[in-house]
Parts: C-alpha cells; structure tokens; sequence
C-alpha cells in the first residue's frame, strides 16, 4: 500500500520544483525570541503578527522553535474571560525554554524545496529554520512549500 507522503514524494521527484532551492522561497525576515523571554513577550508578538513560529535563540544561536501552537497548550484557556484568575494569567510568567521545542530540525539554503517538503512531512512539523554556517538566515513553512508547488 503506497502511502500520501510516497506519492506525494514521486510527484515531486518528476516536478521541475527540484531546482527551486530553499533560499528562492524562505522568509528571510526572522523574528526570535530570547530562551529567558517570558510567555507575555511571546503574546504580544503572536497577537500582532499573521505567522505562526518564533526562533529560539541564546546568544544569538537558534536554541529551539515556539510555535503557536506550542504557546496556546501552555496558557490557561481561562485567560481574558470572565473565570480568568490570578494563576491564570501567571501562566503567562512561564519562560519561552519551557513550552518551546528543542533541538529543531534544520535545513541549508541550498538544499531544494522537494528536500524541505519531505523534511518537514516525514517529521510532523510546521516549519524548517534555515541556517548557513550555524546563523540563521531564515525560515520555511509548510505554507511556503504550497505556494511554491501551486500554480497560479
């Protein structure tokens, strides 16, 4: 039995998208967050922004990814309604090393996309940071896979 993800990974083998690399198509405008940063911080910067993933870092070296997601199962589903309570919004207090994903999964500029695509389905993930040299240069998501592959 052929899986999605196989058949998925032999249409994109036959595709000419294997000559767009990850550095054609990443977000190179990267918005970190510090380990020690506290959740309110993080909040913010979800509550103004339309991206889901902020990079990790620790003296400016990628540390580990807070996604969204990874945010909203660490908050209280109390805060900013009416059963909201002081240990609620104290959630908010936690440190972005506590909720965040360590150790991410990476990816070079000059691997391509069919790469990336693959990367990102065989580990369940959002997103691939992007690092030349152990220094950040930006980040790929699923959804900028998607518009790489659809043709308009």
């Amino acid at each position: 039995m052929t899986t999605s993800t196989e058949m998925l990974t032999e249409t994109l083998s036959d595709s000419t998208t294997n000559r767009i690399s990850v550095s054609d198509i990443m977000t190179t405008r990267v918005v970190t967050i510090e380990m020690d940063d506290r959740l309110v911080l993080a909040k913010e910067i979800f509550d103004n922004v339309s991206f889901h993933h902020l990079l990790v870092v620790d003296n400016e070296k990628l540390s580990g990814i807070l996604s969204h997601r990874d945010f909203l199962r660490a908050l209280s589903p109390n805060i900013g309604t009416a059963a909201e309570l002081i240990r609620d919004t104290e959630t908010l207090q936690k440190r972005v090393h506590q909720v965040m994903t360590h150790n991410p999964i990476t990816i070079a500029p000059h691997c391509d996309i069919n790469q990336a695509t693959k990367m990102i389905l065989d580990n369940d993930i959002g997103c691939l940071p992007v690092l030349e040299n152990n220094i950040i240069v930006g980040i790929i998501t699923w959804k900028d896979l998607l518009n790489a592959f659809c043709v308009r």
